[in-house]
């Protein structure tokens, strides 16, 4: 029968003694190194004077800008204040659906924290999402080191707060706060892994894959892989039978699997989500990092964009670099963990295994968010390494190649004077450290000087890196939750009228993610996952976007905001009190009337915007003038996807039209890829957007005067087409009449549930019900009660005929995904309880055999 430890492998020693540990440091050594490794990252924080320990920008980059919303929503939908629910969500994009935002950014189990604290609190709570995830992550690795070799608890632990505090965790991942469970994912593994290596617990491995999966299924399938291949390296070095290290084998893969299938809905719900999701802009891979730039991030304090972040700290790397001239550790044991960390150093360098390591899909922004995997690989090594004590003279060997790597890294964009300065400093303290415990052991005095060297060594480091990048030019804070912030919310909420009207956040913008933040419902959302078709829809309205569609902006206009049913908004006001003033305009309800025979959408393109808002109103609201060239070469057609022909404008001339509308109207523009500038009616637009990262949607030219000619001219350096009929002259007379007849045809009564909607006309009712909110995938609506179907679209909004006549029409979102995945999970649990229950069983029958022998 197999024992619960491994035996050694052939010729390989077993540890030295670790000398006498108090009973309690099994579980103290971990909570110390959580609390080290914490320290160091609010040590850090604090010397920067940055939230919560300072007055500086209260939230930083994404942190502020997108994921702070998204833990106030959390907020909102625990306490009963939240537009939605899990499935859905009515605050963002006129309606979006939520649970893979959900599983995807909130399923860091410390993200429940924010419920805890005041809603004006929720940045303290987000802080502490990726403070705890840190001290958790670092306190696994404590235990999981003891599980690679047994060793001094305390030794583990230091080593540790390297790996917590590694420079994958201060440049990668403190900005996201669900990456950072892939810190727990890691040595929760790789917990799991060792388990079924003796052949122990395994229902409660197959649970902690689950757990690191439900948590963040990004990082947990890098981690998945990263400790897969460390059990490949164990299982080399196994001295077992061949047969059974493949049963060991079977264990991991079976746990493996069945854990990954016990949180299905994890992967099938953002899997959909994101191939109805928006493209994302194309990343581009740009080769494999320099060398000298690759080598210069094992050390601390640099900053540079373009290179693996896998700086573990300089004890750690020198206890890497001694490992290979160690003499107690045999010769293949370190060739194995050596070809380990180079093997996963160079698959950076080749796009396909960086795709491999990212899901097949080149992320944007950084391609080596998949670091952390190496960082856990050479804090393990520096585990072996230490767990035998290198010999001075071990250490001095190691120390030359660590003077030799800053030599060569010298001349890296990556080096800065903190590099510098903490590189020799801590090198010194720790070969010096070392030596004396090599002598003597692991005596309190040393642990604690090992402990003092590398707590502030990490501290020191992530406040160089943190220095440096405040400086970049594309690093810009956004404050969110500060006291203007709050002001707006208290407006925008006492203005509320949803569901019968929307109370609109921009264009004012404190974050990326606004409506959320202050809990309105608005365009404006930043996700991975927001639908192609909402944002397309919007696009086609006349909505501006950035980041490619995955961010969308609030309508400008007044039509904008009447079909889409807003009542209120802010615009930026630099006398304000708070820098923004609240507007309202009157707007028809978010479910109204069309007459019958009103046509929805067909493959059939829309000539132009003004034309789509025309039909989406059911009024001619908009009058499109024809453009007569007025100056230059008359501008040649060219086809344009969309709608039809385009004008050709040449580069480096001035393009002039004249265009006639009727006296008092006002002139929009919307030329949304159209790079340079625009004159028209006293007014002078700059527009510059980057194709097809960012548009401004629809722009105000002026009012037209008496004589109702008025001349638009366009002058660019480059040459670029634009719509043919860009310019519309709005009647907001006829405008004002079309609301006033849609709030007069409007239903009686409007309710919205989690992920519902429905709305009660009188008895008879005849044409089609519009909900303004985009038509995504799992909207299935009724009428009276009728059969639920798929509905139809105006302008890309839910639309639903009312046949012969209606009194009720409902609608509710499905989640696609969703029940596909709880069927998967459900067998996975069955799975798990069977072989649990048979375990038992087992068990039980062997000791009742036995009692009677």
């Amino acid at each position: 029968m197999l024992k619960t430890s491994l035996r050694p492998a052939a010729g390989r020693q077993a540890a030295a003694p670790a000398g006498p540990a108090r009973p309690g440091a099994r579980w103290i050594a971990p909570l110390a190194s959580a609390l080290g490794a914490m320290g160091a990252y609010c040590l850090a924080t604090a010397a920067r004077g940055t939230y919560p320990f300072g007055g500086r920008s209260r939230a930083v980059n994404d942190l502020g800008n997108q994921f702070v919303p998204f833990h106030a929503h959390l907020w909102d939908l625990v306490h009963g204040q939240g537009g939605g629910d899990l499935l859905f969500n009515w605050n963002s994009g006129y309606g979006v659906p939520f649970l893979a935002d959900f599983l995807t950014y909130l399923m860091n189990p410390f993200s429940w924290l924010v419920v805890l604290f005041s809603r004006e609190g929720t940045e303290l709570g987000v802080f502490l999402v990726t403070l705890l995830s840190i001290g958790l992550g670092t306190a696994l690795m404590t235990v999981f080191l003891g599980r690679l070799r047994p060793g001094s608890p305390w030794l583990r632990a230091v080593l540790a707060v390297g790996y917590g505090m590694s420079g994958w965790t201060t440049y990668d991942g403190w900005s996201d706060p669900m990456w950072l469970w892939g810190l727990v994912s890691f040595p929760l593994i790789g917990i799991a892994t060792d388990w079924c290596l003796q052949r122990r617990r395994w229902p409660t491995a197959t649970l902690l894959v689950a757990a690191c999966w439900a948590g963040n299924f990004y990082t947990a399938a890098m981690a998945t892989l990263g400790m897969g291949l460390i059990l490949m390296v164990r299982l080399l070095l196994d001295a077992r039978p061949a047969r059974d290290k493949g049963r060991a084998l079977l264990r991991a893969l079976t746990a493996t699997t069945t854990g990954i299938l016990l949180a299905a809905p994890v992967v099938t719900v953002p899997y959909l989500a994101s191939r109805a999701a928006q493209p994302p802009p194309d990343a581009v891979w740009d080769g494999p990092p320099d060398v000298r730039d690759y080598l210069a991030h094992l050390l601390p304090g640099g900053y540079y964009t373009s290179t693996p972040r896998i700086c573990v700290g300089v004890l750690a790397l020198l206890l890497v670099l001694t490992f290979p001239f160690m003499g107690k550790v045999a010769r293949r044991e370190r060739a194995a963990w050596c070809a380990l960390a180079v093997l996963v150093a160079l698959s950076y360098t080749w796009r396909p295994t960086v795709l491999l390591w990212h899901g097949l899909a080149l992320p944007n922004g950084s391609p080596y968010r998949a670091a952390i995997a190496l960082t856990a690989i050479l804090v393990s090594i520096a585990w072996l390494a230490l767990a035998q004590r290198p010999s001075p003279r071990e250490l001095l060997l190691g120390s030359g190649l660590l003077a030799l790597l800053l030599a060569v890294a010298a001349g890296s964009r990556y080096v800065s004077p903190g590099t510098w300065i903490l590189t020799p400093a801590a090198l010194a303290a720790s070969a010096g450290l070392l030596c004396l415990l090599h002598r003597h052991g692991p005596r309190t005095a040393l642990l604690s000087a090992l402990a003092c060297t590398v707590l502030l060594g990490t501290a020191g480091a992530a406040y160089s890196v943190s220095e440096i990048r405040d400086r970049q030019p594309f690093w810009q804070p956004k404050t969110t939750l500060d006291a203007n912030a709050l002001a707006a919310r208290e407006v925008v909420r006492a203005h509320d009228t949803w569901p019968t009207g929307r109370s609109e956040t921009g264009p004012h913008e404190f974050a990326d993610n606004d409506p959320l933040l202050l809990g309105a419902q608005g365009a404006s959302y930043y996700s991975s996952y927001v639908p192609a078709r909402t944002a397309q829809t919007l696009h086609d309205l006349g909505a501006g976007w950035e980041i490619g569609g995955r961010h969308l902006l609030a309508f400008t206009d007044p039509v904008g905001r009447a079909i889409m049913g807003v009542t209120s908004h802010l615009e930026s006001s630099a006398g304000a009190p708070h820098g923004f003033t609240q507007v309202f305009q009157p707007a028809p309800p978010v479910v109204t009337l069309r007459p019958p025979g009103t046509p929805l959408d067909t493959a059939v393109p829309d000539p132009s915007v003004f034309a789509r808002r025309n039909r989406v109103l059911g009024a001619p609201v908009y009058s499109v003038p024809a453009l007569t060239p007025a100056q230059g070469p008359r501008p040649p057609a060219s086809p344009e996807t969309a709608a039809g022909a385009a004008l050709h404008l040449a580069g480096g001339r001035t393009t002039a039209f004249t265009a006639r509308c009727a006296p008092g109207t006002a002139a929009d523009l919307y030329a949304p890829w159209y790079a340079g500038t625009v004159r028209a009616l006293g007014a002078t637009l700059t527009p510059d957007p980057l194709r097809p990262m960012a548009n401004p949607g629809l722009q105000t030219l002026g009012t037209v005067p008496a004589a109702g000619t008025f001349t638009v001219t366009f002058d660019s350096a480059r040459t670029q087409d634009i719509p043919r009929t860009p310019v519309g002259c709005l009647d907001r007379g006829t405008l004002d009449k079309v609301v006033a007849t849609l709030k007069t045809t409007a239903p009686a009564r409007i309710t919205a549930g989690g992920h519902s909607i429905d709305a009660a006309f009188r008895p008879g009712t005849t044409g089609t019900a519009v909900i303004a909110v985009p038509a995504v995938d799992g909207w299935r609506c009724q009428v009276d009660g009728g059969a639920a179907k798929t509905p139809g679209t105006l302008g890309g909004l839910i639309a639903v005929r009312l046949g012969g006549g209606g009194s009720r029409v409902a609608c509710s979102y499905h989640t696609p995904g969703l029940k596909p995945g709880l069927v998967v999970s459900g067998l996975a649990l069955a799975t798990l309880l069977a072989v649990a229950i048979g375990g038992a069983l087992r068990t039980r029958t062997r000791r009742s055999s036995t009692g009677k022998h």
